[in-house]
């Protein structure tokens, strides 16, 4: 790794050719260390417009550059609106190709390394996200016999959390006090991120938690609950090559994006709720499907 971070685990040595996969553009403040270092071709699922509908592709055009990294060219396809509707609707096509996009894409750069985001339950788009990427992975390594090392890093969870069983075959970046100034200056100087810059920083994990903390509670999971100086930490954890389907829901749990969708809807932002067993577990048994049908 560059002098500024001291990479850590089983890969230490290794630098193939690198993808970063995020849903959202301003994700890829969480592994700012990380995207110095690798500089990888970056997909973003969506504009990150939300209920503003304002870009912030520009944003993170600005972060890459300055790190050194690249769009890849799925850059932004969906606005979040859209991304929502089409989950709804079982209109599972545009997901199909984009699966084919990203598998197209990593075998093009010749990809050895993806990270993305993780499944948390916080936010349906972060864990479709994690969706493609598994699928897309395992699209490359069944026709092409290719084994792409899979990583995901935490959203909402604090940076630091990697599960002691994965920790040998992790990257761990610490950052010196240079690319941790950089990373926090490129954070602050995000206009449109800058309440959920400031809800991380202070601990609080998001700004929809600070506002529902009573939700959050109910979940079960563990959100927030990191300081400014946890972010000199980035953990990549590996993902194992599995199917697509998500695995963090248990039989006693809900994701928080229910319960908050819930009350977007009784205050009017939306009109449905986009819940896990009707909407997100179809999305991901059609991924599996067409993995399948193509190898």
């Amino acid at each position: 790794m560059s002098s500024h971070s001291r990479a850590q685990g089983a890969r230490q040595g290794e630098r193939p050719r690198a993808a970063l996969v995020i849903a959202h553009p301003g994700h890829e403040l969480r592994v700012h260390g990380w995207l110095e270092a690798a500089r990888p071709c970056v997909c973003v699922l969506t504009d990150g417009s939300g209920r503003t509908g304002r870009s912030r592709l520009d944003s993170t055009d600005r972060i890459l550059d300055a790190a050194g990294a690249r769009p890849a060219p799925v850059y932004g396809p969906f606005s979040d609106g859209e991304l929502y509707a089409a989950v709804l609707e079982h209109e599972h096509p545009p997901f199909v190709r984009l699966v084919e996009e990203l598998a197209s894409t990593f075998v093009r750069e010749r990809v050895g390394c993806v990270a993305g985001d993780a499944e948390e339950g916080y936010n349906p788009s972060h864990d479709i996200c994690r969706l493609l990427v598994n699928a897309a992975v395992g699209l490359v390594h069944r026709t092409t016999a290719a084994r792409i090392a899979s990583y995901d890093f935490t959203l909402v969870g604090p940076p630091g959390h990697c599960p002691e069983h994965l920790r040998a075959d992790s990257i761990r970046l610490d950052l010196d006090d240079a690319a941790f100034a950089r990373k926090l200056s490129a954070a602050h100087n995000y206009p449109e991120l800058l309440a959920e810059v400031e809800a991380a920083l202070s601990g609080a994990g998001s700004v929809a938690f600070g506002a529902h903390p009573d939700l959050a509670r109910r979940t079960g999971r563990e959100f927030g609950g990191a300081c400014a100086n946890d972010f000199r930490v980035e953990w990549l954890r590996p993902v194992a090559a599995a199917g697509a389907g998500p695995s963090y829901l248990g039989v006693r749990e809900r994701p928080f994006y229910e319960a908050y969708g819930e009350k977007q809807v009784r205050a009017g932002h939306y009109q449905r709720v986009l819940r896990y067993r009707e909407h997100v577990l179809p999305l991901a048994a059609a991924l599996d499907a067409h993995v399948e049908r193509l190898s």
